[in-house]
């Protein structure tokens, strides 16, 4: 089995957000950088439980970005990677990575995991393209992954219950929380890390298809109201002229 895990950087989830020339560009100045969660806890976690069931599995981490993105890419090395792959690339442009990582993943990978967003975009969409740019099987917001019989078995939840599937390599498959118990590097994981291969590939040049014309914070909170217990009709009153809830 051999499996290939994308990761992304995204800012800490407690970093205060900014942005600089005239709001079109995120500012990274003090933010300190993360692997995604979806991508570290629930992808890359589950993957190195597959390995510890079944030795012969083979995992490779695959990142695009410049040269900042190296140090996420030694902890998720540290965390249970045999190698990564860093496609040098500055574009943020969901079709763009996923491009760059169907051109790797080319080369013979039996699964593509990925983690369901990231928590700076939101996007959920480089899965599904990577499958469709591959011409292979495709299952989102996954919540449980074994193999059986050559086939991945995945569950998920849906409305009012649980689906369960089962599908032939190769596939990608989104993961998301249920996947795997969230895991840290240990000193002999942080250690072999500082000499596991990490691969630099140059991106393929291709058009982008999306850009930003600026970013807005959302508005600041007002204060809240107390409302003294004897006047209801003032509670009533606030919901219904300034909340909008009745």
């Amino acid at each position: 089995m051999k499996i290939l895990v994308c990761i992304s950087r995204t800012p800490d989830t407690t970093a205060k957000i900014s942005f600089i020339e005239q709001n079109t560009k995120f500012n990274p100045e003090g933010v300190q950088w993360i692997i995604n969660p979806y991508d570290e806890w629930y992808a890359l976690v589950r993957a190195i439980e597959l390995k510890e069931k079944d030795a012969s599995t083979i995992i490779h981490l695959i990142n695009i970005g410049t040269n900042e993105n190296e140090a996420i890419i030694r902890k998720a090395l540290a965390l249970g990677g045999d190698e990564a792959i860093r496609v040098d690339s500055g574009i943020d442009d969901a079709y763009h990575i996923s491009e760059q990582i169907a051109n790797v993943a080319k080369d013979g990978y039996d699964m593509i995991l990925t983690g369901k967003e990231t928590i700076d975009h939101n996007g959920s969409a480089i899965g599904g393209m990577v499958a469709e740019m591959l011409d292979c099987n495709y299952i989102s917001l996954a919540t449980k992954l074994d193999i059986e019989n050559g086939n991945a078995i995945v569950s998920r939840e849906i409305e009012g219950g649980e689906e369960r599937l089962s599908a032939p390599f190769p596939i990608v498959i989104s993961c998301q929380k249920g996947m795997a118990e969230a895991r840290i590097p240990n000193m002999r994981g942080i250690m072999a890390a500082r000499t596991k291969p990490l691969k630099v590939l140059a991106a393929s040049a291709n058009e982008t298809h999306t850009s930003i014309n600026n970013f807005d914070l959302p508005p600041a909170k007002a204060g809240v109201k107390l409302i003294p217990a004897d006047t209801p009709e003032l509670l009533v009153k606030l919901l219904r002229e300034e909340a909008k809830a009745i």
